[in-house]
């Protein structure tokens, strides 16, 4: 174990004013309160609080971080309370302390809502203080390097998946490489034992064929010469990749090891920026360049702030070797991460640093996610994803997950700006925005004031905020979209029995379905979850009298109401009803509604076949009638089954007249074909069915046509 004076004396040493009491009193504190207290290794429980400080103390942090490492198991795990901590030790080390106290064990394979909660808790700390997570992560490095203590192997197992699911992207996140290698490996080596033990035994192997066990050192001052020589201070070292990021390289290349040959980076520290591409230039010009292995992360920094050159070489030896080229700046954030940026002597970060603002995106996915395993599935998806750098117009630089939209970008620059984004252009073109976007890209959003996300936009963005708040804004609309149907359900169902539809009457029975309020049961109508006869019987079953409609007896009263369908105006297709594919309905046509539990209604033409498999099922049948109103905008699928001669620009005539027509072709498939014809469905947005007849008509005009019919199924 580290002595008392070893730790004053390691914190001292880079931080003169390091507050020497507070540590001495800290670490006898600590030992006095775990006591007796034994670990799996057998070891004094203290020694596991005592290392997690000294490892925090390689990080070059403050004395209250310092003493939080020393304290952070004491509320958990003894009899202490935050209130006797932030009595003797202040209430910055206090909110530290209760920050990390609150983080229990990740526990991901036993109980995913606790994770969750847990997850929340960790960027609900980390975004007051980041000092919370350096703590947390350095608990769990020390707990990592004591993992094999633990005599159950599903537990040690369990540990280390959470590590490389959680802990391990956190640690890049924030830049802190050599944690984070260390997790990696520690991880890796529990998971896949026999797959590290034959990566370490072919390093092995490799070193000793080669009959120069300084292999590394020999590069490192070839390199060294080369640059110096050139009149740079450089210091150059190397080392061979860890075994898990070979293995990953395997895995990823799908490759065997004996195919790997840069399995050797080398670090060059130079003094200045300018140094940096100066020793490229000479890198370049002495040795071979691997092309594709290139990467300027000096101007374009990667999201956690890690900034250097990296460039693939067939090097000194011959050897395929990768350097990596920084400025002592440089490689101290590539080390040490956040931990280089904040300086808490003054009790607060010196500089606001843009690199850590996804802890602020996390908790605006945390605020707008519906529950818990949904907040968990946005925050892996960010954590997880590789980068590409995009820039907006006036030049600023967008980080985002590799695979991101134009929509993505949007609501990296703005949540604002996503809900009302409509078109996107890419370097001076206008793209769909499912487009994949690529680094270096410029991307200019296209905005509308009325507009909102549409729901297809969640089949392709890939960052979490994106996801978050398109699911936000089509829960809430799907929610206006199922009350509204549903009130009108229920009046219909009511009016074809004789009878008026009042609050009270549904009020009356809304502990008999299980329902807390009025506007519930509405949404549960409109979603399918209960039919209109469902309320009407638990109305009268309830014997709640039920105020008649007007009219001679209830049949007649019924009859009258059966003829008044549920228009469909306003409602949002994909929302509350859906047009099904099998017919594909047009404003004109005589439609009926299917109602689905839990996915509102499907709407059909009258003469749609598929009917027939709903005639056992009428409580689900709803008499729906178009009213779009004068002014719609709103366009609709025609689907049509065309047979045209097989001749060189038959489908140019048909794309003209249909464009001629006002309509847009929207899919084609081509079903059958014979050297004389060819047979294909076509998809056509069109205003109605009066609309799609006028296409028709002209599209039997083309000599090359033989036949088209509106697709029946």
């Amino acid at each position: 174990m580290i002595r008392q004076y070893e730790l004053v004396d390691r914190v001292k040493n880079y931080d003169a004013d390091a507050n020497e009491d507070a540590l001495n009193r800290a670490y006898v504190f600590s030992m006095k309160a775990h006591g007796s207290q034994l670990r799996a290794s057998g070891d004094p429980y203290f020694s596991h609080p005592l290392e997690v400080a000294g490892i925090l103390t390689e990080l070059k942090l403050d004395s209250d971080t310092i003493v939080t490492g020393l304290l952070h198991d004491t509320v958990e795990d003894t009899v202490a309370t935050i209130d006797e901590i932030g009595a003797m030790f202040g209430p910055s080390v206090a909110q530290l302390v209760d920050g990390v106290t609150k983080l229990s064990k990740l526990e991901l394979q036993s109980d995913d809502k606790r994770q969750v909660e847990n997850f929340r808790k960790l960027f609900l700390a980390t975004s007051r203080d980041i000092r919370v997570l350096l703590v947390k992560l350095a608990d769990r490095l020390h707990n990592m390097r004591t993992l094999k203590f633990i005599k159950s192997a599903d537990k040690r197992a369990a540990i280390a998946r959470e590590t490389m699911e959680i802990y391990v992207p956190l640690a890049e996140r924030i830049g802190m490489q050599r944690m984070k290698d260390e997790l990696e490996d520690l991880a890796f080596e529990e998971l896949h034992p026999q797959a590290r033990a034959t990566i370490v035994a072919r390093l092995e192997f490799l070193r000793t064929e080669t009959g120069n066990d300084d292999l590394v050192a020999d590069i490192s001052t070839e390199l060294a010469s080369l640059l110096t020589d050139a009149g740079l201070k450089v210091e150059v070292s190397g080392r061979e990749k860890r075994p898990y990021s070979i293995w990953r390289k395997m895995q990823q290349q799908n490759v065997e090891f004996a195919q790997l040959s840069d399995i050797m980076a080398f670090r060059i520290v130079v003094d200045t920026v300018e140094d940096c591409y100066r020793a490229l230039g000479l890198i370049h010009n002495r040795y071979r360049c691997v092309p594709g292995r290139f990467k300027d992360y000096v101007s374009t920094p990667k999201r956690n702030g890690y900034r250097s050159l990296h460039t693939g070489i067939i090097g000194p030896k011959q050897r395929r070797i990768e350097a990596q080229i920084r400025t002592v700046k440089m490689h101290e954030v590539a080390e040490l991460g956040v931990a280089a940026h904040w300086n808490y002597k003054q009790g607060g970060p010196t500089e606001e640093t843009t690199e850590y603002r996804w802890v602020r995106e996390l908790l605006d996915i945390l605020e707008h996610a519906s529950d818990r395993e949904e907040f968990l599935e946005h925050t892996r998806l960010d954590l997880f994803q590789d980068q590409v750098f995009c820039f907006t117009p006036k030049g600023e630089l967008i980080a985002l997950p590799r695979g991101a939209t134009p929509v993505d970008f949007a609501y990296e620059v703005h949540s604002e700006v996503g809900d009302s984004c409509v078109s996107a252009i890419i370097n001076g073109r206008p793209v769909p925005l499912r487009t994949q976007l690529r680094n270096g890209d410029q991307v200019e959003i296209v905005t509308s004031g009325p507009g909102a996300p549409s729901p297809e936009w969640e089949n392709f963005v890939v960052t979490g905020k994106a996801r978050s708040r398109i699911r936000r804004f089509v829960r809430s609309k799907q929610r206006t979209e199922y009350r509204r149907l549903g009130e009108a359900i229920l009046k219909k169902a009511f009016g074809e029995k004789g009878y008026e539809l009042t609050e009270g009457v549904l009020e009356s029975v809304l502990g008999r379905l299980n329902v807390g309020r009025l506007e519930e049961l509405y949404v549960a109508v409109g979603e399918g979850n209960y039919t209109g006869p469902d309320i009407v019987a638990a109305v009268l079953d309830s014997g709640k009298t039920v105020t008649r409609r007007g009219g001679p007896d209830r049949k007649s009263a019924g009859n009258g109401a059966a003829a008044e369908a549920i228009p469909i105006r306003g409602l949002i297709p994909g929302m509350a009803v859906h047009f099904a594919n099998c017919c594909h309905p047009l404003p004109g046509d005589r439609i009926v509604g299917i109602q689905t539990p839990g996915k509102g209604v499907s709407v059909h033409t009258i003469d749609c076949e598929t009917l027939d498999s709903f005639h056992e099922s009428p409580e689900r049948w709803l008499d729906l009638a178009w009213d779009l109103g004068p002014a719609s905008e709103q366009t609709h699928i025609g689907r049509l089954k065309v047979i045209v001669a097989n001749k060189r620009g038959t489908l140019a005539d048909l794309a003209t007249v249909v464009a001629d027509n006002f309509g847009n072709i929207n899919n084609l498939k081509i079903t059958d074909r014979t050297p004389e014809f060819f047979e294909f469905s076509l998809d056509i947005e069109v205003e109605d069915n009066r609309h799609l007849n006028d296409i028709i008509a002209a599209l039997r005009a083309v000599s090359t046509v033989s036949s088209v019919d509106r697709a029946v199924h």
